[in-house]
């Protein structure tokens, strides 16, 4: 299972203490790159970050029999659309590596 979250708001206050940056001017340059991600993704673009990842849309078939998983009942589905994200080599690797360093937990 995952640890514990690392918000935006953490991310931007790792960065201010590491560059000595304004907050403020880090949370407006973090919010236009997402803006940027979301209108290419808009825009039918796959985003390539290299050595991190891609993300890109793909279209997820709509069904007549669906059935919600709070009440169990029956539902129509539309065609929509889902953002996927692929990771990049040098990401998986070194996720890779955490994951032999770690105690495996019996619990999880």
């Amino acid at each position: 299972m995952a640890g514990p979250k690392l918000t935006k708001a953490a991310i931007i206050e790792s960065l201010h203490e590491k560059h000595g940056l304004n907050r403020a001017d880090i949370h407006q340059i973090i919010d236009e790159f997402f803006e940027e991600v979301k209108d290419g993704l808009k825009n039918d673009q796959v985003i390539e970050l290299r050595g991190f990842g891609t993300f890109e849309v793909r279209t997820r078939k709509g069904r007549e029999k669906a059935r919600n998983p709070k009440t169990g009942a029956i539902v129509a589905v539309e065609t929509h659309g889902v953002a996927i994200f692929r990771p990049g080599k040098e990401l998986k690797d070194f996720v890779w590596e955490l994951r032999d360093n770690k105690p495996v937990n019996e619990n999880d």
